[in-house]
């Protein structure tokens, strides 16, 4: 199996959104008949922009030109504080192997890019949606559940 990293440019933005679409059918598992078209143009225009300014990084990974996975990094600011003087943040997104292909590392690799690219722009914080599916990458890997967050629903 050749398997590669790489990091997607405006030239994947198709590949981009494919991807995003399968992943979120995969995710709240939801069949071909549930239409998507609003989140698949407007995941389209979120990744034109944010790859753009380098709000997004994300990794394509590929078996010859196959899509078998795929993992993503937006960045973004918040006030700071104590625990985070620079206010910078990352959001861990879009993590996803095709099936064939699960428990080989593909995942952990992915993650441990995301993370890299992440540190290296200073960023410390750094959190994510865990499915269960991916709960036990994410915990090996080191991340902990958050106690203190509330959403609004």
């Amino acid at each position: 199996m050749k398997v590669e990293f790489r990091v997607a440019t405006l030239n994947d933005l198709d590949l981009l959104t494919t991807s995003r679409i399968e992943v979120l059918r995969a995710a709240n598992k939801l069949d071909a008949s549930t239409d998507m078209a609003n989140v698949e143009k407007e995941s389209y225009n979120y990744y034109k922009k944010a790859l753009e300014d380098n709000t997004h990084y994300a990794i394509l990974v590929m078996e010859n030109d196959k899509f078998i996975g795929a993992g993503g990094v937006s960045f973004y600011s918040v006030m700071p504080t104590y625990h985070n003087p620079s206010g910078k943040k990352a959001y861990i997104m879009n993590m996803y192997t095709s099936p064939d292909y699960r428990r080989q590392g593909i995942a952990y690799k992915t993650l441990d890019m995301l993370v890299k690219v992440s540190k290296e722009r200073g960023i410390n914080q750094i959190s994510l949606e865990a499915t269960e599916m991916g709960r036990p990458l994410y915990e090996k890997y080191g991340f902990v559940k958050m106690e203190s967050e509330m959403e609004l629903v």
